[in-house]
């Protein structure tokens, strides 16, 4: 076992997801975690606490999840990277302080390995169906960038793609993984820590004197230093200035909040990923994330195999959306084939970026088990029938 100063244990390792995901933090730099234990999030907090001596890393379990953000938040002002992960029901929880972390513009992580719901629901249960919380579920205007992994050994380069992110727009990142990724065990590749690719904290380099926290540069992401480092500054949730002083006129909220919109609208197509196999012929094209995309891969082989021109747009980052490819694919594709563990949530972006130029299709993945590929080759089968586009979308039931 070699583990090198940064903490980033090098070779080829048989992890879990979670296993993987808190390898991912510790080689990002992660050094401060706080979670409320939660299934089937705790083995990502059983590996980190293992591994924290090594490194001198530490792990503050807090009494609720409302509190673990908010630790979270203070130990990123404090020069520490930080991360947290949940459930469904303590991600629930999380949203007022997700807002908090927004106005703050602080750095963090937020892993969410999503379970059945509403409510407590079945905690052992796959699902996927917090994505549009991920995104909405405060309240304000605010931009997030989220992450979809597929495997374990994406979870570890997401969860560092997530620090990396974070640290370069000053704005909490979710990795949305799910309960199927999170416990599955496969090969994880974890390369020497100099082949890492890790963002650095943007710091402030001028005199203390005339440091204002909320100062935008050009890419409106302000320039941070480390509470205790002797500079003098305040942070609020309330609008605020550039010293981070509270105003509240309609004037500084634009100052304010419109920069936390236009630091991750204006650089979408730098954040936006996705992965494409056998598009440019596609009549249909299957949209997929996360545990879903494993599935998807298949059904669309096997499709190909029997001679329907079907592609794979896979989702890395889900938010933001990548509207302008969605919008490009259905401009020459008959149908889109959504999967998800839910009961439609992506599906509806997938069909606001069609534009009514090609027909959407859902299937709701894992209701006869997640890896049952019979519901969306039937689902592919029909679509390629239909003579014109519909409107709205195609729930079909095989």
């Amino acid at each position: 076992m070699r583990i090198d100063k940064r903490g980033v244990l090098t070779g080829t390792w048989n992890l879990s997801g979670n296993q993987a995901c808190a390898e991912g933090a510790l080689a990002a730099g992660c050094r401060f975690l706080s979670a409320y234990p939660i299934p089937p999030s705790i083995e990502v907090v059983e590996r980190f606490t293992q591994r924290a001596k090594e490194v001198g890393a530490v792990f503050v379990q807090m009494e609720d999840e409302i509190s673990v953000l908010a630790a979270v938040l203070g130990a990123s002002w404090t020069g520490k990277k930080s991360m947290t992960v949940t459930s469904g029901p303590g991600f629930s929880n999380m949203m007022e302080h997700l807002g908090l972390g927004v106005m703050l513009e602080t750095p963090c992580v937020i892993v969410d390995i999503q379970r059945a719901g509403p409510a407590i629901g079945i905690p052992t249960r796959v699902g996927q169906g917090d994505m549009m919380q991920a995104r909405w579920g405060s309240h304000g205007d605010y931009e997030i960038i989220a992450l979809s992994p597929s495997s374990p050994q994406e979870m570890f380069d997401f969860t560092i793609k997530a620090f990396n992110l974070s640290e370069r727009y000053r704005v909490p990142v979710a990795v949305m993984s799910d309960a199927y990724v999170a416990h599955l065990k496969e090969k994880v590749v974890i390369p020497p820590a100099g082949k890492i690719k890790i963002k650095p904290r943007r710091y402030y380099k001028g005199r203390k004197d005339k440091y204002l926290p909320f100062k935008r540069d050009k890419d409106f992401v302000p320039r941070m230093v480390d509470i205790g480092a002797g500079y003098r500054f305040h942070v609020t949730g309330l609008t605020h200035d550039e010293r981070g002083y509270p105003i509240m006129f309609e004037e500084c909220q634009e100052h304010n909040v419109h920069p936390l919109v236009k630091k991750i609208r204006h650089y979408v197509d730098k954040i936006v990923e996705f992965q494409e196999v056998e598009t440019d012929d596609a009549e249909v094209v299957i949209i997929s994330y996360g545990a879903t995309s494993r599935f998807a891969l298949k059904a669309m082989e096997q499709a190909r195999k029997s001679g329907m021109k079907v592609g794979s747009l896979k989702l890395i980052t889900v938010w933001p959306f990548p509207d302008k490819r969605v919008a490009e694919l259905a401009k020459k594709a008959k149908a889109f084939v959504v999967l998800e563990i839910n009961y439609g949530q992506i599906v509806f972006e997938v069909e606001r970026c069609s534009y009514g130029n090609a027909n959407v299709a859902f299937v709701s993945h894992g209701e006869k088990g997640i890896d049952n590929i019979e519901d969306l080759l039937s689902t592919i089968e029909q679509v390629m029938k239909e003579k014109k586009v519909r409107k709205g979308i195609i729930e079909y039931r095989t």
